[in-house]
């Protein structure tokens, strides 16, 4: 269990959006997290990468490694 406080301004663009959209608060609390800590993860694994000195992977090569390539 988690509890969060937010300011008045951030509290109402959350009630608003929750109307809106007829999904809970929790459900767009949980999904910024998640996506936050996603980035924050991408984030170190990169810094780790540049302190340890190694190369960078070009993007073509991803997405061949994924078979992301259509």
């Amino acid at each position: 269990m988690l509890t969060v406080r937010l300011s008045p301004k951030l509290e109402a663009r959350l009630t608003r959006l929750a109307r809106r959209t007829g999904r809970p608060k929790a459900f767009y609390a949980k999904k910024a997290i998640a996506e936050f800590l996603d980035e924050q993860e991408d984030y170190l694994i990169a810094v780790a990468r540049l302190e340890e000195g190694l190369l960078s992977i070009p993007l073509a090569e991803v997405v061949k490694q994924l078979g992301l390539g259509g």
